[in-house]
């Protein structure tokens, strides 16, 4: 229980540790930093994919068999967040409609930052790492070889993510020293996440029951229907084998954390 508790604070400290790559974007070239991107948000897939049908599930399927109860969490996972990503989807419209105003010169929004945008931001991508946190305390209180892979999805996830969080509070108004503090201080939400999923997996049995084909869902909607449709949309030869070689990598990583003792 307390290697459990000690590696779960180590895991989230880390994971909220990430918020801060949105400064390595200032040291590439555009053209770079989106191939990178790009092969960054493929890993991630194959890592989300992975730890749902590799351990999660399996996990929760061992617990207690496959019954009526995980099928029903499981789409509670893709519902909720389908919610989440709607919700970041409508932010990041508005986010790209400034833009493209502003390149052609039809509107102006050099003396009026949208800073809602930002706020909204910070409170979807809170909300998500909150929950971030809490999945990885359920997993290492389950098994520390579980924790593990639950903690590398999330990272792998949280890098391509955070580096268009970054760009997203910039764009806000926010100036950089600024944009990358409130970056962090929303990574650091699942800190909390973290200590509500250790009180609760200490108070009940079953806590980690719900939670682990509930994160399973999660992981499944958001490599299929965040991730891989964005990698649909550059389509050229050569990176599309790239992107296939960082997905199976990313499978790849899970099946060998499953060997670990």
């Amino acid at each position: 229980m307390d290697s459990a508790i000690i590696y779960t604070l180590l895991s989230v400290i880390i994971v909220s540790l990430v918020s801060f790559v949105g400064a390595f974007s200032f040291f590439l070239q555009r053209g770079n930093s989106k191939k990178i991107l790009l092969i960054l948000v493929s890993l991630s897939a194959g890592t989300l994919f992975g730890g749902a049908f590799l351990h999660l599930l399996p996990e929760a399927v061992e617990k207690q068999g496959f019954t009526l109860q995980i099928s029903l969490l499981l789409l509670a996972g893709v519902v909720v967040f389908f919610v989440l990503e709607k919700f970041i989807h409508w932010r990041h419209c508005h986010h790209h409609s400034f833009t493209k105003h502003d390149q052609h010169g039809t509107v102006n929004n050099h003396n009026h930052k949208p800073t809602h945008i930002g706020v909204l931001n910070l409170l979807g991508d809170g909300l998500h790492n909150f929950l971030d946190g809490l999945v990885i305390a359920a997993s290492y209180l389950v098994d520390i070889q579980l924790g593990i892979a639950t903690t590398i999805a999330v990272i792998l996830h949280e890098v391509p993510q955070e580096l268009a969080d970054f760009g997203v509070l910039l764009y806000s108004g926010f100036s950089k020293s600024k944009a990358l503090l409130l970056n962090f201080a929303s990574g650091a939400v699942a800190i909390a996440g973290a200590i509500v999923g250790l009180f609760f997996s200490s108070t009940s049995q079953s806590f980690s029951t719900y939670i682990l084909p509930f994160a399973a869902g999660g992981f499944v909607y958001i490599a299929g229907s965040n991730l891989i449709p964005e990698l649909h949309k550059h389509g050229e030869a050569e990176e599309s084998i790239w992107h296939f070689i960082a997905l199976v990598a990313g499978i790849a990583l899970m099946v060998a954390i499953g060997f670990l003792e």
